[in-house]
């Protein structure tokens, strides 16, 4: 069995380098990669192209990221609750391609599978298809959108084995599957890591064959994008 374990986030990180283009799951701040993301601001890494659906808040996440100027492109589908995401795209600080949301899936669904391109009919004669080729299938319009090139993959899960098998939890299945062997490295961070042959092969989202490096995680925040609570009576 090929173990895929590296022992800390350090390892897990090595061959990340200044202007490399990297794709991080998760949604809001629901199965975000915290462990990588804390360690790319450690390292303060500088001209990153990130793909993602968003970017966190102003103070978690990629929010970190971009407080630092560490982000010279963003590729995601909202840009949510992070003034300071907003901020830079207004003043033009920040390079924003943002793509309908199931657009950014199937792209990165598209890298993982291997496919150069997909056809879609969202953004169709909108500023999305602007330069880009479209085409007619049974009389309704399609544009060709590419699949993602990245350097590195970073997601997080639930639970994953050292030959790299993971599940995702919740909400967490959101972009993470779609992202897993999009890339040339894939790294998963872990909830709880365990010998192969503990996962129940029929809960496994995602075989490590999509997976080069997986560690243990560790001080998840977990923290609630927007809290709603009754009012007291």
């Amino acid at each position: 069995m090929i173990r895929k374990t590296v022992d800390n986030v350090q390892e897990a990180l090595k061959g990340v380098e200044d202007g490399m283009t990297f794709m991080l799951g998760g949604f809001g701040l629901s199965g975000i990669p915290e462990n990588a993301i804390s360690e790319l601001v450690r390292l303060n890494i500088k001209n990153l192209t990130c793909i993602s659906n968003n970017a966190g808040v102003d103070d978690f996440g990629l929010g970190l990221l971009l407080h630092k100027k560490q982000i010279k492109k963003m590729v995601s589908s909202y840009v949510g609750e992070n003034e300071e995401f907003e901020r830079q795209m207004l003043s033009e600080e920040l390079d924003v391609e943002l793509i309908p949301q199931g657009t950014l899936a199937a792209r990165c669904q598209a890298a993982q599978q291997g496919f150069p391109a997909i056809y879609t009919p969202a953004g169709y004669g909108t500023e999305v298809a602007n330069g880009k080729e479209t085409r007619e299938f049974d009389g309704k319009m399609y544009v060709l959108e590419k699949a993602f090139k990245a350097d590195f993959v970073f997601v997080k899960a639930w639970k994953g084995d050292k030959a790299g098998n993971l599940i995702f939890k919740g909400t967490a299945r959101n972009f993470n599957p779609n992202m897993c062997g999009a890339a040339k490295v894939t790294v998963a961070e872990v909830e709880e890591l365990v010998e192969p042959g503990e996962l129940d092969p029929n809960q496994i989202h995602i075989p490590g064959i999509f997976v080069q490096r997986v560690f243990q995680g560790k001080n998840y925040e977990k923290r609630i994008e927007q809290k709603t609570v009754r009012p007291k009576k």
